[in-house]
């Protein structure tokens, strides 16, 4: 293949014959795909006021803040706000439980949506598999507090259906709701039942994109469904697979607020005070507005350095990261 030399404008190649490349400007490609551009606005406005203008006010981690003199006007206090956050007694606490559950929703949760996916896969009917996926689609729509009111409803110890039958068959009831030792369990459980079907979205657009030529010669060399699944459609999407966990490692201390908020009483809350619920109560309820700042500013440092290592150790293996 004859070697080529770029000039402004022009190409030439190897044996001297030049020819002239057409290159538009930037703005003329943005005038040309204008209605491209329409449409990425909305999501693009929503990220700089929601995300990157909020970022401006995380200067009170470094200041003694007071509502009356403001952002700029009040005290510099440096990283002691950061200093009083790590020898608080409850930082250990508040690492333990959010790392906790974390973990705990990574090995139990995160492979859940992709054995789903593989299962849906497998259906032939299709009639039977979109009624299938609109029904585990359905629990994603359902708002924490609804899902809290059900889980209250089914395991309290007066009438929850489920004690009555644990009752029924053992002669005493298991008090879940009240338990520390069982709120971790408790919490992994909701986040299955209702986020599994929605987190098959992904994984299903990735199985479309497999080559079905690969599945017939599999086939023809007699090759069952199992071995279909495991030597092509979990190859096929394995880039998706270590992409989306790259990203679920990075939100690892990021437990959600509504869920546990609700979940929490004050017999489980050994196991259920997590850095989210604990920013909350010191920043709205206390009103330590800098304080709370600190701790959530070095939770979010956490998951940025998460997402790096993971995005490097996902290259060291031959993977192509998200970077």
């Amino acid at each position: 293949m004859a070697k080529t030399k770029k000039q402004k404008g022009y190409m030439t190649l190897s044996d001297g014959t030049t020819i002239k490349v057409n290159r538009k400007s930037t703005w003329a490609y943005m005038v040309q795909h204008k209605w491209l551009y329409i449409m990425l606005l909305p999501g693009l406005l929503y990220f700089i006021m929601f995300r990157y203008v909020p970022m401006g006010g995380l200067v009170i981690a470094f200041k003694d803040y007071s509502p009356f003199a403001g952002i700029w006007d009040s005290a510099w206090c440096g990283f002691n706000n950061f200093k009083r956050f790590f020898d608080t007694p409850d930082f250990w606490k508040l690492f333990k439980n959010t790392l906790g559950i974390s973990l705990l929703q990574l090995l139990l949760f995160f492979p859940a949506p992709i054995i789903l996916s593989l299962f849906l896969n497998e259906v032939r009917h299709s009639g039977y598999k979109r009624v299938v996926q609109t029904l585990v689609y359905i629990p994603h729509f359902v708002s924490w507090v609804i899902v809290a009111s059900l889980t209250y409803q089914l395991f309290n110890v007066t009438d929850g259906i489920v004690n009555i039958i644990i009752e029924a068959l053992t002669g005493s009831t298991v008090d879940v709701l009240s338990k520390s030792s069982t709120f971790w369990g408790l919490i992994v459980g909701q986040v299955i039942w209702k986020e599994t079907g929605y987190g098959t979205i992904v994984f299903l657009a990735a199985l479309a994109g497999v080559d079905q030529e690969m599945y017939e010669a599999a086939r023809v060399d007699g090759a069952g469904r199992w071995r279909l699944m495991w030597h092509i459609t979990l190859p096929a999407i394995k880039g998706t697979i270590i992409m989306m966990l790259i990203m679920r490692v990075g939100g690892i201390l990021n437990t959600g607020y509504e869920q546990i908020f609700l979940m929490r009483n004050d017999l489980n809350v050994a196991s259920a005070e997590v850095f989210d619920t604990y920013i909350y109560t010191r920043g709205i309820v206390q009103g330590q507005y800098s304080f709370s700042t600190a701790a959530g500013m070095f939770k979010s440092l956490v998951g940025m350095i998460m997402v790096l290592t993971a995005d490097r150790v996902a290259k060291w293996f031959g993977e192509s990261g998200l970077y």
